[in-house]
């Protein structure tokens, strides 16, 4: 059996051992309880342990492969086949305190995918705060929070051929299997490709094709519909440490490559989107930094700031990700972090997505931006059409925008803020109850053109029509109204219709 491989028979029963006994995200769900789950993300195993006791089937995969706890060799061989997981390198089998036990040497954790179809995600064993042992530096995370972020970011398919680069336990690669014919995952991490190989096939997605290599070099001469990528992009002065979240390129180079290599690996009208970190630095606005990647592409680009951390906040959390508290190396590492980001002149670092698409037009655009509130998820069913709204803004010019078709965008009302008994609001704004979640504040022209147009008149007429209507000079109307109506446009309050 080589590295990569798993036995497709034994992968079909215990995907079949698994499911029958509920042990998927509901049911683990619903097995631990609000309480123990709670506890769990605090990282507290405690109360899981004991809401899963006793011999019955979920709760000793629970504790096998969720908690990480051995249990007895009798029960596991009731409900497993243990000798077979034992030559494939998913358990061991030893003596315990009470006894011979089974014990898991990877964590198998139930993922949810599309249509609410099961899938499991294999991954090395988390390590414990406080236990003092740190990742080992093949270590391969399993699917967390930034694994949903992606999976919720991925637009919608179908495509014929899709790339998940940097695939680590294989959980984008899962979701890649709904949206495209043929699917192919790398990793640098040799350990990285052979756990995202079982997580495939116990998910039922044997047929994904998984490469060793770093960043576009396994598929130097391929194109596909779709990349996807939650790379490396830990920023820190130890290049490489743990592969899974640190590479060998500088600073935020690693994201900046992804992007800019895009192009040569995407079909026309094919996507790329990544989760990336960047820099804030001395002298250097984030959006000029970000936008540049992408507008040396000649893609149409949507660049996403959803966070920002200084440096202390920002060295905590990844000590904290290898379980350094408390390690005699903790200060140290600190300190030699914090003296990297003052020799940068690093003031912060931004956490996002960046979505690309090649466009075959020459005027493709980038918007940048901050959104730090809560969207609607997933994001991908909807992301092409803030792409499309972007591009469109772009091209049209003042002309073009009053001879065009506008309607107001599903979703969008209107509030109007005053005194009571004033004749005027103080302020009025457009608020889309649904998508980015976005709010405008607009004047009276917007507003009354958001109350009247539904794609059947032009805009020019319209603005007329209202200019008369406030006793105003239609000329003045329509010189004055394009530029906020094409921001309006951008940021997808109104849509061009035709």
């Amino acid at each position: 059996m080589s590295e990569t491989e798993f036995p497709r028979g034994l992968a079909d029963r215990l995907r079949g051992i698994l499911i029958d006994a509920d042990y998927t995200v509901s049911g683990v769900r619903d097995r631990l309880g609000d309480a123990a789950a709670r506890a769990l993300a605090r990282e507290e195993p405690v109360p899981a342990m004991r809401a899963t006791g006793g011999d019955e089937r979920l709760g000793l995969l629970l504790r096998l492969w969720w908690l990480q706890s051995p249990i007895p060799e009798r029960a596991a061989r009731k409900i497993l086949p243990v000798e077979e997981l034992v030559e494939t390198g998913l358990v061991t089998v030893e003596e315990g305190e009470r006894g011979r036990v089974v014990r898991a040497l990877v964590h198998l954790g139930p993922w949810e995918l599309e249509e609410g179809r099961p899938g499991f995600v294999v991954s090395d064993p988390k390590v414990r705060p406080g236990s003092g042992a740190v990742p080992r530096p093949d270590h391969v995370v399993g699917a967390g929070n930034a694994s949903s972020t992606l999976s919720q970011l991925i637009v919608d398919g179908p495509f014929d051929r899709a790339l998940d680069m940097g695939t680590g336990c294989g959980v984008q690669a899962l979701h890649l299997g709904s949206r495209a014919r043929e699917v192919v995952a790398t990793d640098l991490n040799p350990r990285a490709v052979h756990l995202a190989g079982i997580s495939l096939a116990l998910s039922g997605r044997s047929d994904a094709r998984l490469l060793e290599g770093s960043l576009y070099e396994p598929v130097a001469d391929d194109r596909f519909d779709l990349i996807v990528s939650n790379p490396p992009f830990v920023i820190t002065p130890e290049a490489s440490r743990y592969t899974y979240r640190e590479s060998d390129l500088p600073g935020d180079s690693v994201c900046a490559e992804l992007v800019r290599g895009a192009p040569a690996h995407l079909t026309d009208g094919g996507w790329c989107q990544i989760l990336a970190n960047w820099v804030h630095a001395d002298g250097d606005d984030w959006e000029d930094r970000v936008g540049g990647w992408v507008a040396g592409t000649g893609c149409s680009g949507w660049v996403v700031q959803r966070d920002v951390q200084d440096p202390a906040e920002y060295v905590e959390l990844w000590l904290r990700d290898s379980c350094e508290h408390g390690t005699p190396e903790y200060t140290r590492r600190y300190d030699a972090w914090l003296d990297y980001f003052e020799r940068e002149g690093i003031k912060g670092i931004g956490f996002g997505w960046i979505s690309l698409r090649k466009d075959a037009a020459q005027d493709a655009t980038v918007r940048v931006e901050e959104l730090r509130h809560e969207i609607e998820q997933p994001v991908g069913p909807y992301l092409p059409e803030v792409v499309n709204g972007a591009m469109t803004a772009h091209r049209l010019t003042d002309a073009a925008l009053l001879s065009a078709h506008v309607a107001l965008a599903p979703g969008v009302v209107e509030e109007r803020m005053s005194r009571p008994g004033a004749p005027d609001p103080e302020k009025i704004l457009l608020r889309q109850r649904d998508g980015l979640h976005r709010v405008a504040r607009v004047g009276t022209v917007e507003a009354a053109l958001a109350s009247v147009c539904d794609g059947t008149m032009p805009v020019g007429p319209l603005l007329d029509a209202i200019a008369e209507l406030m006793g105003e000079d239609p000329t003045v109307v329509r010189e004055r109204t394009p530029d906020a109506l094409r921001t309006l446009i951008s940021e997808g309050f109104f849509r061009v219709a035709r």
